[in-house]
């Protein structure tokens, strides 16, 4: 509540003469430039001009022009980027009533500006950034569509880590924490699948068909709520879900990909199609693997396949816009089975996900407020649990989720986001592992984040009041209320670098498993025990980051300390039922501390040098013991090779053994895999055509992923190659 107040105050403080310094005419002036294809001069159609602090964005036109209206006067940051190509960052000064014109030049480039708009609710570059965010394009998640599910895709991002059942259960793990700590959203709004209460439950999706996914490493709760906990990891699907106006005329993207070791194969393709104001799109794909094969032999019964498509219109004009959009998806995975096991013993999944969604909004909403933005989300998840013809368990999750945000107009030094979010489920199991009754979940907060720019500083301040209710059938009733805060400080110091500091003060209501569940967990190999009288979870945090963007070098190191009260874990009692281990939902004191860098060095004119480095340690500190499934400490040593259109990356994983264990682990021996990803880009005006191969595990080396609930009889896949081509026109 002190930070809360706080945070009130110095906003108000600081509003007091940012509104003075507004009144009277507004100051103003324009930016317009071209944007041109470097090798042959022509200009790039669809290519986008970012300005990070004011979230402004705009796209060329078929001449490669932009403009930006009502500029406020100052020195302005502007970066240019699009696909696979170059991105370029020009400042300008803009003066009262004046016109400033900047130009571009883009070319294939190795190492590119990284983008996000997860982190603060507006489009930024990372080096603006208050949190530390990881953002991979469409390039580079084609290249690793190896699997369907969202662990296998950012596995090699410094402090994530995958939690598997088997490739088709794979689940980001970020800085150690897991399940309802880290948030997994589409477009902004949670998915309404289940893999947060199950190792063997997967969180699906058709990477060919995203066009961006984000990871925001670190307590995410101001924006999006207690199971931010961790962090949050955003896949964004299309275009106009971050960009609310038209664009006219034809883009879209065709991919096809194939692969060796478990039989890959699949397509997608979009499109989008712009007449005056209103914009209609579309899209489908899947994929689908067989069994994988690991050094010791094939792994049985891990197949997967995916399968979605979406269409959806949109209304789009300087004032107001509106879209409404539905898909569908479904799929399929195998839980590995054990050596010696029977085939009739084989436990299948088969999911199916309905969501529909309307998003509007309205700008120019007067003197204070430049925005309002309203996103209404009904999704309709079920999946069942097929033991041979026979359906074990069904799980249904139906979830309406409404949120509103306004977007203040700048004044002076001060700008933010405020708004409200509230969620409607309807959970139900049945069947053998029915492990909860049926319950029916309520939530709804009220948030806001607020900065002030300084001269080389910026200041953050935020605060988010939440209520979660659960509902169960035939037991009691629970209600938890709680408040995040925070407060941090980017400071610029130099051109290109910036040194960032955050505080973070989290609350967390209990999951329904953790409340509910009693029964054998097949899914997490434990006999789970719930407990209904849990208390909430609240934490401290600190992150650190020091960053520098520039020409030859980027690099971003981090380091993080957070310890949570009255923290929520499965405690093993010694004990065992139905064959499997008894574990009693407890409560205390835990501690996580760890440490992340990344540097990408240009030694050549046409090679870069990558590493990367991640480390966390979790303890429980009531108990004095490790806390379980911690990720080892990980590197990452590679180089980026290209000579006009083609492309090398060869690249070796280090991993370090584990054997800080809690209860029920064993070790895990430390690793080195090597991996080569090659290249051939086509750059034209109006479309991009990209070859790929990706050769992975090339020594075929026999490795076991610590976080993998099965590692003792399924390691991780051996040698093989993955291609792909992808057609973007626009």
């Amino acid at each position: 509540m002190r930070c809360a107040v706080l945070a009130a105050a110095v906003s108000l403080a600081a509003a007091t003469p940012a509104a003075a310094q507004s009144t009277g005419t507004i100051q103003a002036g324009i930016i317009h430039g071209e944007v041109t294809l470097a090798a042959s001069g022509l200009p790039l159609h669809h290519a986008s001009v970012l300005i990070p602090k004011l979230g402004r964005r705009a796209l060329t036109d078929d001449q490669g022009r932009f403009e930006f209206l009502n500029v406020p006067v100052g020195r302005w940051d502007l970066v240019a980027h699009m696909h696979q190509l170059s991105d370029e960052r020009k400042t300008v000064a803009v003066p009262a009533g004046g016109r400033v014109e900047v130009d571009f030049r883009l070319s294939l480039a190795l190492v590119r500006e990284q983008i996000t708009v997860t982190a603060s609710a507006r489009e930024e570059t990372n080096l603006e950034s208050f949190q530390t965010v990881t953002s991979l394009g469409s390039f580079e998640l084609t290249a690793k569509s190896g699997s369907t599910s969202l662990g296998d895709l950012l596995e090699d991002q410094p402090g994530v880590a995958k939690r598997s059942s088997g490739p088709g259960s794979t689940r980001p793990v970020v800085r150690g924490f897991d399940g309802d700590r880290v948030l997994v959203l589409e477009d902004g709004v949670r998915t309404g699948s289940l893999s947060s209460q199950s190792g063997d439950h997967g969180e699906p999706v058709e990477a060919t068909s995203i066009e961006r996914l984000e990871v925001v490493r670190g307590p995410a709760t101001l924006l999006y709520g207690s199971s931010a906990l961790g962090g949050v990891v955003n896949a964004i699907s299309s275009h106009h879900q971050l960009h609310q106006y038209p664009h006219t005329g034809l883009r879209g993207h065709l991919t096809g990909v194939g692969g060796t070791n478990n039989g890959h194969g699949g397509s997608s393709g979009s499109f989008e199609y712009g007449a005056r104001q209103w914009l209609f799109w579309g899209g489908g794909g899947g994929q689908r693997m067989g069994d994988y094969g690991s050094p010791p032999g094939r792994v049985r019964n891990s197949e997967n396949d995916i399968r979605q498509a979406n269409f959806g219109v949109g209304r789009y004009s300087t004032d107001a816009s509106f879209s409404l959009s539905y898909g569908d998806q479904a799929g399929g995975y195998g839980v590995p089975l054990a050596p010696g096991a029977e085939a009739s013993d084989a436990v299948d999944l088969a999911y199916r996900r309905r969501q529909a969604r309307f998003h509007g909004s309205l700008r120019n909403l007067g003197p204070f407020l430049e925005e309002f933005g309203l996103k209404l989300n009904y999704s309709d998840w079920n999946h069942r649990e097929l033991e041979g013809a026979e359906v074990g368990t069904q799980f249904f999750n139906r979830q309406f989720i409404y949120r509103g945000e306004f977007q203040q107009r700048r004044r002076g030094r001060l700008w933010g986001t405020f708004g409200f979010w509230g969620m409607r489920r309807d959970y139900e199991a049945r069947g053998e592992e029915a492990l909860t009754p049926p319950v029916d979940q309520t939530a709804a907060a009220v948030f806001a984040v607020e900065q002030v720019e300084l001269e080389r500083v910026r200041l953050q301040f935020g605060a988010r009041l939440e209520h979660n209710g659960y509902d169960p059938e035939g037991l009691r009733r629970r209600s938890f209320n709680g408040l995040s805060a925070g407060a941090g400080a980017h400071v610029t110091l130099w051109r290109g670098g910036a040194f960032v500091a955050n505080y973070t003060h989290t609350y967390r209501a209990p999951a329904l498993e953790e409340l509910y569940n009693r029964g054998p967990h097949a899914g997490n190999l434990t006999f789970e025990i719930g407990d209904p009288s849990l208390g909430r979870e609240r934490g401290e945090g600190i992150d650190l980051a020091l960053r520098q963007q520039g020409k030859r070098l980027r690099a971003e190191a981090s380091f993080f300390y957070y310890r949570l009260g009255d923290f929520i874990y499965f405690a093993p009692t010694g004990e065992e039922k139905d064959r499997l281990p008894v574990a009693v939902v407890a409560q205390g004191g835990s501690r996580f501390v760890g440490f992340e860098a990344r540097l990408q060095a240009q030694v050549y004119s046409s090679v870069w040098l990558n590493l990367g480095l991640d480390t966390v340690d979790a303890e429980l500190t009531t108990r004095g013991i490790p806390l379980p499934r911690i990720p080892p400490a990980r590197g990452r040593l590679g180089l980026d090779f290209r000579r006009g259109g083609l492309s090398l990356r060869p690249e070796l994983a280090l991993t370090s053994r584990q054997d800080q264990l809690a209860a029920n682990e064993t070790r895990t021996a430390g690793y080195a895999v090597a991996n080569l990803t090659a290249g051939y880009t086509i750059a034209r005006r109006h479309s991009l055509h990209v070859f790929s191969a990706n050769l992975f595990n090339v020594a075929d080396r026999l490795y076991r992923n610590h976080l993998s609930l099965i590692r003792q009889f399924a390691p991780e896949p051996g040698r093989g190659v993955r291609f792909s081509y992808t057609l973007h026109f626009f």
